[in-house]
């Protein structure tokens, strides 16, 4: 952090603001289960922070004045025992909203939490892989007006949403490069959805979605170095290095599923076809059923699925070869079939001078849109408790 020299009071008071509300937040985190948040009184904030007292009540009056911090009511048995308590107080994480949404081939779905992260719903739409831009922003407004209604919450409440797609995502927020949705290539959808919300909408790739949200609660937690790997007909991945999110300079990193260009011609329908000829449709369904005809011993279907995950390997050793992660996941519809993470972690034993711990996602199919809300919650918290961002916008 930046030197201060006491000629800014405007820069002073954000920063004792940023520093307060976030002890307070730390300090009244609801614990899961638990009925109602704790308290933390003067006192406590004044231990916590390092600040005075006077510093830390003006902080306090005016955080409640603007909404973020209430007074808690003091517990009966504690009044009977101490005559007038000392006045505590909490975070309202229900001051505001945060929204996480994923655009996908086949649904849409939007999850909303309070500031707090928690979840309080979600709405779901199924969308045609076939169907035009236009028809599935429509299913986006129709699943997020749906949830808001539901849950009583005002839309102007909504502090932040996180939008998950497939494709490579320019820093405005629109579509570079997208082959898996019609008519999603160019497409300004971060401008596009801006128009139906208040506040900062964030628009990341889908396999980086689930990255962080692997990270946050899945089967990376506690990992700082970490691949997500989105296993499907084109896989594409998302990487954490030190518990922050890789883009690469033009936000293309981690699409592994364009590799197959590099000297290997083999399509994806050529690759799960069991007749010769290409297969179709290419669709998860006819793909579901070509791993089951392998387990049934199908000769054709088999070799099929030795190709299928030979080619899956060799995509994931090159990233696993280039990052070093500590830990692969995989997610996507592929993550559900027999017979993929056994010859994956045989197969990166041999390629990789470090084989990395792998593992199932255990977020599923909800991944990529709990990793849009993560992405929501984490500017909040930036714009909220981070001292360092408060100094770094006034030099």
């Amino acid at each position: 952090m930046g030197r201060l020299t006491g000629g800014d009071p405007s820069l002073l008071r954000r920063i004792n603001s940023a520093v307060v509300l976030h002890a307070l937040r730390t300090a009244t985190a609801t614990a899961p289960g638990a009925a109602a948040p704790d308290a933390a009184s003067l006192t406590d904030l004044v231990r916590v922070t390092g600040l005075s007292r006077p510093t830390v009540e003006g902080v306090v009056d005016g955080l409640i004045a603007g909404g973020l911090v209430v007074e808690a009511p003091a517990e009966e048995g504690e009044v009977r025992r101490q005559g007038r308590p000392a006045r505590r107080y909490r975070f309202r994480a229900e001051a505001g909203h945060l929204l996480g949404i994923e655009i996908g081939a086949h649904r849409v779905a939007a999850l909303l939490a309070d500031l707090d992260g928690r979840l309080m719903g979600s709405a779901e739409r199924p969308v045609s892989p076939d169907a035009e831009a236009e028809e599935r922003l429509d299913r986006v407004r129709s699943a997020v007006t749906e949830l808001l209604r539901r849950q009583g919450v005002a839309r102007g409440s909504l502090r932040a949403v996180g939008v998950a797609t497939p494709g490579i995502i320019a820093a405005d927020g629109s579509i570079r490069l997208c082959t898996a949705l019609p008519g999603w290539t160019g497409l300004p959808l971060g401008e596009r959805l801006k128009r139906s919300f208040r506040c900062p909408v964030l628009v990341e790739n889908d396999a980086n979605a689930a990255a962080v949200a692997e990270h946050w609660k899945g089967a990376a937690a506690g990992s700082g170095d970490v691949v997500f790997v989105l296993a499907g007909l084109s896989p594409g991945a998302g990487a954490l290095i030190a518990g922050r999110l890789h883009r690469g300079f033009g936000g293309a990193a981690g699409e592994i599923g364009a590799l197959h260009l590099l000297g290997r011609e083999a399509t994806p329908e050529e690759v799960l076809s069991t007749t010769g000829e290409p297969l179709h449709p290419l669709d998860e369904a006819q793909v579901a059923r070509v791993f089951a005809l392998a387990r049934d011993g199908d000769r054709q279907a088999r070799e099929a699925v030795g190709r299928f995950i030979r080619r899956l390997v060799h995509d994931v050793a090159a990233l696993v070869l280039a990052l070093d992660p500590e830990v692969v996941v995989v997610g996507g519809w592929a993550s559900g079939l027999d017979g993929v993470l056994g010859p994956l972690r045989d197969e990166l034993s041999r390629y990789c001078l470090r084989p990395p711990q792998v593992a199932q996602s255990l977020l599923g199919e909800a991944a990529v849109a709990i990793g849009a809300l993560r992405l929501a919650l984490d500017h909040v918290e930036k714009e909220l408790f981070a001292v360092e961002s408060t100094v770094t916008a006034r030099r």
